[in-house]
């Protein structure tokens, strides 16, 4: 698919200041601008992530509620109850709380509500749970913040509520003991993208600081939030990088048996980044949700030995996540058949498709890789409990909520946000809806939103390519949202006539320029633009990477496209 080039501005003054002040490669203060860091201070906390670097959590609206309310409840032997979604963030945020209280307070258990039975958030179901077994305190995590009307029927039957949320609150907040979300209008916490995991932390570690509990006891389970902060795509940065940061070395070093017992069942044997953690153990805990129920993924995280469930756990979400890739597979294979065999689907501006037998826990998966593949605002729908329902997602700076708004007469109930969504309709809505939605995106949607944008950082030489270089932005990792692992460009290469197809869709490159250094690199998916390589000179982007072999490290490009000049 052809991709637009896109090169990042930056300010040219603040970077020869900033090259002054750290005498690096020009290059390299290029790309700390445009992550924010303007000043040596700035680069030397960004290079060296401290966890006393880490806000103070009563910074946060309604903290102070909130850790008297849990007190209170500790002091006087009441029931808690850890609630969570059913996702990764949300459940390695019950695990994360639940192990922290659980090694002094014997009195507390947890609740996942289930994906096909009670839906995403606060259910009835768990409040009336709640009330049965008498549990006078909840504390949600990673949802709550537009469950009002929950929150009211919980308060009705005598059961208090914590709410520590990462998502943006609607017009009212929730009446709760106390409600944690920096998002809130009225909350001045320094730091407003922590994942609803790390919320979890905050909470934990202001009890830790009001109770005079070592902090050590808090970052304990940081290979948990860092899990979470990958997983749930949130930035990493500020906060979250400190966190993400000292929470990968954990789980590389020393982690919660669960997730040890995970690393273990699928293969790792490497040092994890994050981009391991999102594709690696990332599917396999959501998987339990997805295929089953999330509480086996909390069985898992909160295990303290094999014997309490960390081997038989680890190896039942690694199958979950087996079913669930052969019905991923399946169901996007039948997607693009459909399209494929259908003129008028293809050339729409908008992909909606509907299946009663697809499978619900699968279908977020599959809008993702048919807007990989088509590039174009995509909904997938499918039968559950007698009505439609259906994920979404979006492509770069399309606001998918507002389109799927302007549909809402046709629609039961929908949310999510600019980029994914999720909605509810009565199946004979569905022909009606995939119209209106056709004619909102196509009156909306600017022709270069429907080519895929490649973002670059820089224009950089072959010969700035040194060890030294490379290790420096090693240095800038963890990479996610908002620091990426850079991209650059190299113009005018020339093939050095080593370059050749690999397993039939791939590109070996070996590549130099005006005489320079020869370097090789690999270029998934590009066998198709090998013409433009072998009849150059070509512009070329990627990334830097080492490869290793029979114990010899080079240096090599990862490439991401390449276009004729």
């Amino acid at each position: 698919m052809q991709k637009r080039w896109a090169i990042k501005k930056v300010d040219e003054e603040k970077v020869k200041l900033l090259q002054q002040g750290l005498n690096i490669h020009p290059i390299l203060c290029r790309l700390l601008v445009q992550r924010g860091i303007e000043t040596f201070e700035q680069a030397k906390s960004f290079f060296r992530p401290s966890l006393d670097d880490l806000h103070d959590p009563f910074l946060m609206k309604g903290m102070d509620k909130a850790i008297n309310r849990i007190t209170s409840a500790i002091g006087n032997n009441e029931k808690i109850l850890v609630y969570g979604d059913y996702d990764v963030d949300g459940t390695t945020a019950v695990a994360t709380v639940y192990s922290f209280f659980k090694e002094f307070y014997p009195n507390i258990d947890y609740y996942i509500p289930n994906r096909y039975t009670e839906g995403y958030g606060i259910s009835t179901r768990g409040i009336d749970f709640a009330a049965e077994h008498n549990f006078a305190l909840i504390i949600a995590l990673d949802c709550g913040i537009k469950s009002n009307d929950n929150v009211d029927y919980a308060n009705g039957k005598g059961v208090d509520f914590i709410i520590c949320d990462h998502h943006t609150p609607g017009a009212e907040i929730p009446n709760a003991i106390a409600v944690l979300d920096p998002k809130r209008n009225d909350c001045n916490y320094p730091y407003k993208e922590l994942s609803g995991c790390g919320i979890g932390f905050k909470l934990i570690q202001a009890y830790a600081i009001q109770n005079g509990i070592s902090l050590t006891r808090c970052y304990q389970y940081l290979d948990l939030t860092c899990v979470s902060i990958g997983a749930d795509i949130v930035p990493i940065t500020g906060e979250n990088r400190i966190l993400a940061y000292h929470g990968l070395h954990k789980l590389n070093t020393n982690p919660v048996m669960g997730l040890k017992k995970l690393k273990e069942i699928s293969g790792v044997q490497k040092v994890m980044d994050i981009t391991d953690v999102v594709f690696i153990l990332g599917p396999r805990i959501n998987a339990a949700g997805r295929m089953d129920d999330a509480k086996h993924a909390v069985k898992l995280l909160i295990a303290e030995d094999i014997d309490y469930g960390a081997e038989a756990n680890a190896v039942k979400l690694n199958a979950y996540n087996n079913d669930r890739k052969d019905l991923d597979r399946s169901i996007t294979a039948h997607a693009l058949d459909i399209i494929g065999g259908d003129e008028k689907l293809i050339s729409r501006k908008s992909t909606v498709l509907y299946h009663p037998e697809w499978h619900k826990g699968v279908i977020g998966i599959v809008a993702s890789r048919l807007t990989e593949t088509y590039y174009r605002p995509t909904i997938v729908l499918t039968e559950s409990d007698g009505k439609v329902t259906g994920s979404a997602r979006s492509v770069k700076n399309f606001d998918l909520y507002e389109a799927i708004y302007e549909c809402r007469e046709l629609l039961i109930q929908f949310g999510g946000h600019k980029f994914a969504a999720g909605l509810t309709m009565q199946a004979e809505n569905v022909d009606a809806f995939s119209q209106k939605f056709e004619a909102v995106v196509t009156e909306r949607i600017l022709p270069e939103q429907l080519i895929p944008e490649l973002e670059i950082d820089a224009e950089l030489e072959l010969d700035s390519i040194t060890p030294k270089f490379y290790n420096i932005i090693q240095q800038m990792a963890p990479f996610g949202p908002e620091n990426m692992k850079p991209v650059f460009v190299t113009r005018g290469v020339k093939d050095s006539n080593w370059s050749k197809i690999v397993k039939e869709d791939h590109v070996k490159f070996s590549i130099k320029k005006n005489g320079g250094p020869i370097i090789d690199g690999i270029g998934f998916g590009l066998a198709s633009k090998f013409d433009i390589i072998k009849n150059g000179p070509f512009d070329i982007t990627y990334q830097i990477d080492e490869n290793e072999w029979q114990g010899n490290v080079r240096l090599q490009l990862m490439v991401k496209d390449v276009m004729p000049i």
